[in-house]
């Protein structure tokens, strides 16, 4: 690919994306408005804390998958390989991707 090609698809790009956030802050302008009109101020910052919970409980259950993963498979498997390779004729290499299963299938019955 020529450099002028490479640069009209990134201007086409940056094109593309400013299109689409345009269109979704005036989706939400719409929003804002229809808010407004139906439930006053007070409707609106009902629907902001709304949206700042939902936000909230978002984070937290991400971050609550996040280090159940790392509390059930990542430290376990490292772990079990580490010893592993101690005590059996096989490299940590060979038993991590083992042991990582196992620890996958401990997490998804865990839940």
């Amino acid at each position: 690919m020529s450099k002028a090609n490479l640069i009209a698809q990134a201007a086409d790009l940056k094109d593309r994306v400013t299109a689409e956030v345009e269109s979704i802050s005036g989706g939400l302008a719409y929003v804002k408005a229809l808010i407004l009109e139906y439930f006053g101020p007070n409707g609106l910052t009902a629907a902001y804390v709304v949206v700042a919970v939902l936000a909230l409980l978002l984070i937290w259950r991400l971050t609550r998958i996040t280090f159940a993963a790392l509390k059930y498979l990542v430290v376990p498997a490292i772990g079990l390989a580490v010893l592993g390779s101690f005590v059996l004729p096989y490299s940590f290499v060979m038993l991590l991707p083992i042991t990582a299963t196992a620890c996958s299938l401990i997490l998804l019955v865990k839940g």
